[in-house]
């Protein structure tokens, strides 16, 4: 059944993070990366992620890019400006331009989906996606790089890298046989990359990088490359090559798209197998605060709050002061949790508010439709049909699919979270406690009963609770252990249905 939740449910606790994907496996770990990055040659496989744009009918590189799934590559939308993925060709795990590279693939390109909003005279959301014709292996030379979700902080002064295969100065070509460059700039605040480049140069969606006296910077052909750093043990891609005023001038850093701006965005685009975001706060503190420049506004000041705010208190249902195990259609407020997630006005499936800007449902409810801009979430509700003077309608802005647990989880991501209230309230998750058999268990939704048999329910359609045992009564398919101490119990008989 499409709308039952077991209301004792296990699950995979690490979803409520948008960076919560599969590529996390193996994100951002070069094998062969083990020293101290520096000098002006990257040794063979220090950056696996790193490709190299060539055209087919030049055959030459002209842009970067960073893989960042088995199928992927993640560039700049002003060296694919046309769309068009006819002649465009992929190289991984490439080391040299020039002479053999016993270690690399090639793969053309079938898609190219450049940023909608990307505007070519402002470089503003200078940002693609290319869909390889065919996945790649992972090697030590063939690796995936990690994102900076959109909560990271990245503070100036954060030291990154840059790679590439551009030129080593204004007009000066890298030397033969072309190998691989990589070089180490500071981050620069974006309150100072205004004031060097002018105040409406920068835009939020950007992130700079570069020495204050100049010297090392990205260049021509480094376009696409990413800008990364090394966070918690895992390189981490917070930028994309974009544009500079020269190369490696004094006071002139360079200027890269922000990729954490852009999560939702990508994540719309790549359904499965999604990149691996991860929420990072760099060492050091944020000293381009303190900068001033004429015409920049004062950087914003947090005003201490007057009133403690309330803590979310999770699993306590006001309205829900009985023994249960009465009638079978519940009352209003007796499970706060519940949500009904609905499609073009229509009720689809049913979820569970898990956090204050989080509902947790069933994968299997978007395999067809997985845009976030279809759906929206109903909380407070009771009857699908008639008034319910307690509920409220919320936007969606981003759907999380587990390709951990068979495609079979999906978190819904709030545009704006709810006042909570009597009616609306979130449930507790369970983090690792084994439930015995014959524990008992509540199910509550707005549609058929279990194992296929459809009931009848007559208007006004109100929400429905049933009580069962634990495994007894719901027939799993299995259990897969998720991490450290954490369960997600798999479908039960009726494949729409999650517990």
């Amino acid at each position: 059944m499409a709308l039952y939740r077991v209301i004792c449910v296990v699950t995979l606790l690490t979803l409520l993070t948008p960076e919560s994907h599969s590529q996390l496996n193996v994100c951002g770990q070069p094998p062969l990366n083990t020293r101290i990055v520096g000098g002006e040659v990257a040794p063979e496989g220090s950056w696996p992620w790193q490709v190299s744009l060539h055209s087919s009918s030049s055959g030459s590189h002209f842009c970067g890019g960073s893989l960042i799934n088995r199928q992927w590559v993640l560039t700049a939308a002003h060296c694919v400006p046309s769309g068009n993925p006819n002649g465009l060709v992929v190289y991984l795990g490439r080391q040299s331009q020039e002479g053999s590279n016993p270690n690399e693939v090639s793969r053309t390109v079938t898609q190219i989906i450049n940023h909608p909003d990307y505007n070519s005279g402002t470089s503003n959301n200078d940002i693609s996606l290319l869909r390889l014709s065919s996945p790649v292996t992972f090697t030590n030379f063939i690796m995936p790089v990690c994102l900076a979700a959109s909560n990271s902080t990245i503070h100036a002064g954060t030291d990154a890298w840059v790679t590439g295969w551009g030129t080593i100065g204004s007009g000066v070509p890298l030397p033969s046989p072309q190998n691989l460059m990589e070089v180490e700039v500071p981050i620069v605040g974006n309150r100072q990359c205004k004031c060097d480049y002018g105040i409406n140069t920068i835009t939020e969606n950007m992130i700079c990088a570069g020495l204050r006296t100049g010297g090392k910077d990205s260049c021509q052909g480094d376009s696409g490359g990413p800008l990364m750093s090394k966070q918690g043990g895992r390189w981490i891609q917070e930028g994309v090559v974009s544009f500079g005023t020269g190369c490696a001038l004094p006071k002139f850093p360079g200027v890269y798209t922000r990729v954490q701006r852009y999560q939702t965005w990508i994540n719309n685009q790549i359904t499965s197998n999604q990149p691996g975001f991860i929420t990072f706060t760099s060492t050091g503190t944020d000293s381009d605060l303190s900068v001033t420049c004429p015409g920049l506004p004062p950087p914003p000041t947090t005003v201490p709050p007057t009133t403690t705010a309330k803590p979310v208190v999770c699993g306590q249902a006001p309205m829900n002061s009985r023994i249960l195990g009465g009638s079978s259609v519940a009352s209003a407020g007796v499970w706060p949790w519940m949500a009904s997630l609905q499609k073009n006005g229509s009720h689809v499936c049913g979820g569970t508010l898990v956090a204050v800007d989080a509902v947790l449902s069933n994968a299997n409810c978007f395999s067809s439709s997985p845009n976030p801009s279809e759906w929206t979430v109903v909380l407070g509700r009771l009857r699908q049909n008639g008034s319910n003077p307690f509920e409220v309608t919320l936007k969606v802005t981003n759907i999380t699919l587990s390709n951990l647990t068979g495609s079979n989880v999906a978190v819904l991501h709030l545009a704006t979270p709810p006042t909570l209230s009597d009616y609306i309230q979130p449930i507790c998750l369970e983090n690792g406690r084994t439930f015995s058999t014959g524990t008992t268990c509540w199910a509550a939704g707005w549609s058929s009963g279990r194992g296929g048999v459809k009931k009848t329910i007559s208007s006004p359609r109100y929400r429905e609770q049933t009580e069962v045992g634990l495994w007894r009564q719901l027939r799993y398919h299995g259990v897969r252990r998720i991490g450290k101490g954490q369960n997600v119990r798999m479908t039960g008989e009726n494949e729409s249905s999650t517990y």
